[in-house]
């Protein structure tokens, strides 16, 4: 039995890294998933690597944060498994690292239409759905940046603490209805992304790579940086009947770092 037996999720950002490691661990707890991405060909990949397991997914290609592409999003994904009662909004690019007096209005808009439109979006078209199957859960992927800050990265830490703010507020909406909202805030993430980060907090602070990355790694308690699957595993646990009485919280995984 999995934790997760007889749910359909959708999971956004599902091409690689967090997304594809959720991906995966809803699979193998038993989920059917919609895996959904801009990627194609990557998107694709997730899919068919689920199915080579066992598990029960479809790839759809889909831009989170165009209206009418998660409408059909949600569509095909009722269309495919006859419901839909779990969301993970994991999609979002992680936006420029530049002063505030270089971050343009295009750059502004482009970071928070990634990160939190696609969540509004996602969940305005997946709420309906699971009012119809009865309840359902939706997680939340935020970040670390969203409740500390992070300098250089503006409209990444806006639409993070934006994603954090939307979870409180749906969680107390839409607890009548039997559906839990809560959020996952990671810090430093093993992984193409935070390798990108690092260089551009590197070059904005005028350090090296290297001693960057150091800093990172040195005030996590435990000494490491998390895992997608470590996201992935603390996500299924958010949406199963295990977390029944958890809704409206936004949980920290950072290796040990305070969260505030």
């Amino acid at each position: 039995m999995g934790l997760l037996d007889g749910r359909v999720a959708i999971i956004t950002g599902a091409s690689k890294g967090i997304g594809r490691a959720l991906s995966h661990r809803f699979a193998r707890e038993g989920a059917s998933v919609v895996c959904a991405a801009r990627s194609g060909d990557l998107v694709r990949e997730t899919a068919a690597q689920i199915h080579a397991g066992g598990g029960r997914a479809i790839a759809v290609v889909c831009d989170a944060a165009r209206e009418e592409s998660v409408r059909a999003l949600v569509a095909a994904g009722v269309e495919a498994f006859g419901k839909l009662d779990t969301l993970v909004n994991n999609a979002g690019d992680g936006g420029p690292t530049r002063p505030i007096q270089d971050y343009t209005l295009e750059d502004w808009f482009d970071t928070l239409n990634s990160c939190l439109t696609s969540s509004y979006l996602c969940t305005r078209f997946a709420v309906p759905e699971m009012l119809r199957a009865g309840g359902g859960a939706i997680v939340n992927v935020s970040s670390m940046a969203g409740r500390r800050g992070l300098a250089y990265r503006v409209g990444y830490c806006s639409a993070k603490a934006g994603q954090v703010g939307m979870t409180y507020g749906l969680a107390l909406e839409l607890a009548p209805h039997g559906i839990r909202v809560n959020a996952i805030a990671p810090g430093a993430v093993e992984g193409d992304r935070i390798d990108r980060v690092i260089a551009g907090q590197a070059e904005a602070r005028g350090i090296s790579v290297a001693e960057m990355r150091r800093s990172l790694v040195e005030r996590a308690p435990l000494g490491r940086m998390s895992s997608a699957e470590d996201i992935a595993a603390l996500a299924a646990f958010l949406c199963s009947d295990q977390a029944r009485n958890i809704s409206g919280q936004c949980v920290a995984v950072t290796a040990g770092e305070p969260a505030g």
